[in-house]
């Protein structure tokens, strides 16, 4: 058994002296495994870091055999990503997103969407959005997507400001006006194309309030898991970036 195909490494764990067993979220193939021998060397190092885009030849007997990869590097990304906090929290979460796919399950707008990601990772308002419209893409790629579109009571496409917890549809000011302490927030860069200089601290919270929500009630807690420590990281330090930029201002 044999293909190639381009991925982005999600992990790596040792694997003896000088081996190691590879994660990738690759564009054909899905969430794959395999052992990269001469792991640890100058060469490869570099090469197998969180976030790297790379080209890998996989090779086994059988199948469902773990496998070898031969890798090369093709976009690395990490040396930046790695260079502040909450690039190193946004890698380690989306790679825990990632590890939500089955294994070996294409996924091809997801990749696609991860690579996106990541090459616009350097700002950190414009990665905590990238970060919600992630979540919310696996949410539907898992089969719990949510109706941003419509109002769930009416039907209207305007004035969208409020989610319902209860159908994961979206409610209109009106509609939702006798509720609204019941209901989550619709933050403003979800529903209309906004610059990065419109998204406020509120907006964020709200995007990532309602992602969690529905992230640790449809897919986290079924598993017995929830949120990760890179998580709230990752939001932690957009904050502090934010206020960093607010107060030089």
């Amino acid at each position: 058994m044999e293909w190639t195909d381009e991925g982005i490494v999600l992990g790596v764990r040792r694997h003896g002296e000088s081996s190691a067993i590879v994660e990738l979220l690759t564009r054909s193939h899905g969430r794959h495994l395999g052992l990269v021998r001469g792991a640890a060397s100058s060469r490869m190092r570099p090469l197998l870091q969180p976030g790297n885009g790379v080209s890998a030849v996989w090779r086994a007997r059988l199948d469902e055999h773990l496998g070898t990869f031969q890798i090369e590097g093709t976009r690395l990304r990490a040396a930046a990503l790695l260079g502040s906090s909450h690039g190193v929290y946004g890698v380690t979460q989306l790679a825990a997103l990632a590890r939500l796919l089955p294994e070996r399950d294409p996924h091809e707008e997801i990749f696609e969407m991860l690579e996106r990601t990541l090459d616009d990772f350097d700002d950190a308002r414009g990665a905590a959005a990238h970060l919600i419209r992630f979540e919310l893409a696996m949410l539907a790629e898992l089969g719990f997507g949510l109706d941003l579109e419509t109002c769930a009571a009416t039907g209207a496409t305007a004035d969208l400001i409020y989610v319902s917890p209860k159908s994961g549809g979206a409610v209109s000011r009106t509609a939702g006006a006798p509720f609204h302490d019941r209901l989550l927030r619709l933050p403003t860069f979800l529903r209309q194309d906004e610059g990065a200089n419109g998204w406020s601290d509120q907006d964020l919270s709200d995007g990532f309030a309602l992602t969690g929500f529905f992230l640790l009630r449809h897919v986290l807690e079924p598993r017995g898991q929830g949120h990760s420590d890179a998580r709230e990281g990752f939001v932690n330090a957009v904050m502090r970036a934010r206020a960093k930029i607010g107060s030089a201002v």
